[in-house]
Formats: structure tokens, sequence, C-alpha cells
């Protein structure tokens, strides 16, 4: 168990290193300075020498492979920098801006697994049989919208037609309910899709058969016997979907002009705030780390079989 954790928090770091250096080259070979463009505004009346001094101040002069070092170092000790445009760090920046995006993908999370789930359920159900094709493709709709046309549509019918949520001045918990759902419907269409493809494997397994021999009703065989098996793909492509659920909120979140990382990307990418957005990047990065680490921990709780790839019983 020891050693398999040590591997799988070394791939991890390793994915970290890859995904800052990336994020860290892209970033540089952007035109533009963030620098530049708030210091060079005519209006501040700055000098030359006082905008090389901001520059330098800012270690935006030094060569690039002191920036990484520098950068790399920095973020190793919890250090994400300065904000050019905030005048602030980046830290408190994120401290104010990534609770409301955790909520809003944990909720959408939590949404889309149902969505799949129920949708899985009822394309198994007998009185639903004759549906079963409809409900197989309706993940492939779902996933096929984009986030910011549903959102907007979301916006249009249930906000200025049917008057059912107000998007002026809602109360924190009706504010969030059009994002939860924007969120969750592209979410859930993978979700649903792997589920029903597990599903129809699991059924024809000997052990579904013994099942309904001894006169277990259809209901209770998807329930006790099919679901949790079908559950190990539905982990896996479930952690693989972070990097998606964080980049349709972000979307989501400039659309429905909810304060949250999404707003705070869009502000960096029009000022090329490149501390703030290497952050943000960091921040995905190490979520979709950490989830695949917590997917693989949980794989054997479903399926003993895999215990001695991780050494034993969790």
């Amino acid at each position: 168990m020891r050693d398999y954790l040590l591997h799988r928090t070394g791939t991890g770091l390793l994915v970290l290193w890859a995904a800052f250096t990336l994020s860290f080259v892209l970033l540089q070979v952007l035109p533009g300075d963030a620098v530049l463009i708030k210091f060079q505004n005519p209006d501040l009346g700055l000098s030359p020498q006082q905008i090389a001094e901001m520059r330098q101040s800012y270690g935006a002069d030094s060569p690039l492979w002191r920036q990484y070092v520098h950068t790399l170092g920095a973020m190793l000790k919890g250090d994400f920098g300065y904000s050019v445009q905030a005048g602030v760090p980046v830290s408190e920046q994120l401290k104010s801006n990534l609770p409301g995006t955790l909520l809003l993908a944990l909720f959408g999370f939590v949404l889309a697994t149902a969505l799949a789930f129920t949708l899985a359920s009822l394309a198994r159900l007998p009185a639903l049989r004759p549906l079963r094709s409809l409900l197989q493709s309706a993940p492939a709709l779902f996933i096929s919208i984009p986030t910011f046309w549903l959102g907007i549509a979301l916006i249009q019918i249930f906000s200025f037609q049917l008057r059912w949520i107000p998007v002026i001045n809602p109360s924190p918990w009706q504010g969030m309910i059009l994002p939860v759902v924007t969120v969750a419907i592209p979410i859930s269409a993978p979700l649903a899709q792997i589920l029903l493809r597990s599903i129809d494997q699991v059924v024809t397994q000997p052990f579904v058969v013994v099942a309904r021999a001894k006169g277990a009703s259809e209901t209770r065989v998807l329930w006790r016997h099919v679901l949790r098996n079908a559950m190990l793909p539905v982990l896996t492509i479930a952690g693989l979907l972070l990097g998606e659920l964080i980049a349709g909120a972000l979307i989501t979140e400039t659309v429905f002009g909810l304060g949250g990382l999404g707003q705070l990307t869009q502000q960096a990418v029009n000022n090329q705030d490149v501390a703030v957005l290497q952050a943000v990047v960091m921040i995905s990065a190490l979520g979709f780390v950490l989830i695949n680490l917590l997917v693989d921990l949980l794989m054997p709780l479903f399926d003993p079989r895999l215990q001695h790839v991780t050494g034993g019983s969790l």
C-alpha cells in the first residue's frame, strides 16, 4: 500500500511539474506585457525610467530561465506571486474567489451524477423499455451542447419567459440553480454513457443470472448487484472529467456574472496578468491530480480483486 501511494504521489507531482512548465512557456510567448499595459498609460504620467523600475520590481526584465526557477520555487512554498493589475498577492485573490468556484463545481458534480444514474436506471426499468433507445441517446445530446449556449438558453427560458428564477438580485440559492444545471448537464452525458454500457456488460454475468433465478426483482438486481459492479468505469471517467468540470464552471461563472475563478480568469486574460493565469492553471491541475488519486484509492472498495494492486485492503 505504501509503495502504491508513493508511486501515485510521484506521478501526480510529475503531472503538476509538466502543467507548470507548459503553462509557463505558453504564457511567456503571449504578445504584450502586463506591466506595460498597466503602467504605460499616459494618464499615470510615469517616465520611461519609472516604468523600467516597475518592470524590474516585478522581475519582468529577468531572463526567462531565472523567472522560471523563481516562480517554481515560490509556488513550492505556496507563493503565487503578485497580480500586476490588482497590486495584491495572487493568494488573496484565490482566497476570495476559489470557494465560489469549488461550491459550483461540487454541486454541479453531484447533480451530474444524479442525472447519470437516473438516466441509466430508467433505461433498465421494464416499464420504460420502449423508451430505452431514447434514453440512451439523451447523453449524446447533452454532451453536444456548448456550455455558454446552454447557460444563455436557461436564462432565456426560466428567467425571462417563465420568470421562475430571477437573474437580477437573486438570493444566494436562487443564483446557484441555473449555473449548477448548466455545469451538470454536459458532465452527466459521458457519465451516463459509460454507466449504460457498463450495466449492459454486467447484466450478462453469471451472478446476475443467479440473482434473478433466486426470485429477485429487476429493480433489486439493478441496485444490489449490477450498479456496484458497473461503478469502476464510471469512477475512472469521473476523475478524467474533472478538467472539463472546472472549465465548464469558469465559463458558467462568466455567463452568469458570478464571482469566482471564472471572472478572475477573464480579467487576467484581458490584462495579461500572467501570475494570476499561472495560479489558476496550477489550482486546476492540483484538483485534477487529487481527484484521480482519490479515484484510485476508492476502486478497491468496489472491486476487492484490485486490492492486490494497492498492496492490501484500504
